[in-house]
């Protein structure tokens, strides 16, 4: 059993067009024996660039936010650890989201799945998938 938390891109392809996240993630998420999670900063970045009109985040945070509960992903609150851990993190990535999504994977024991190359950076609790 594994304990997954896909990022914010990989969560709409999970939900929009589960063939871009490739078949090896894909078989992960899909896995009824791995706890697959889903972060509330995926929500909150989902609603800033939704309301930015921004196309790669074109899925009302709503609908993402209760298709992935359907889907049987647990949603993960964003706790003062999480956020106390981003300041231990290396400047390896600017966007806050990420990073703060980095900070969960390590707290929590989760495995943070990503396609995004600095992020993996991060080490042993992120997994980049093509």
């Amino acid at each position: 059993m594994s304990r997954l938390l896909p990022d914010t891109q990989m969560l709409i392809w999970a939900v929009r067009d589960p063939k871009r996240l490739g078949p090896v993630a894909a078989d992960l998420l899909e896995d009824g024996l791995n706890q697959v999670y889903f972060s509330l900063v995926s929500i909150w970045e989902t609603s800033i660039k939704f309301a930015l009109g921004r196309v790669d985040f074109n899925m009302p945070p709503r609908v993402l936010s209760e298709t992935l509960s359907r889907l049987g992903f647990i949603e993960l609150s964003i706790t003062s650890d999480h956020v106390i851990g981003v300041s231990k993190l290396p400047l390896l990535h600017r966007d806050p989201f990420d990073r703060l999504l980095v900070a969960q994977a390590e707290f929590e024991g989760l495995t943070l799945m990503t396609t995004d190359k600095k992020l993996a950076q991060y080490g042993p609790h992120v997994q980049r998938f093509k």
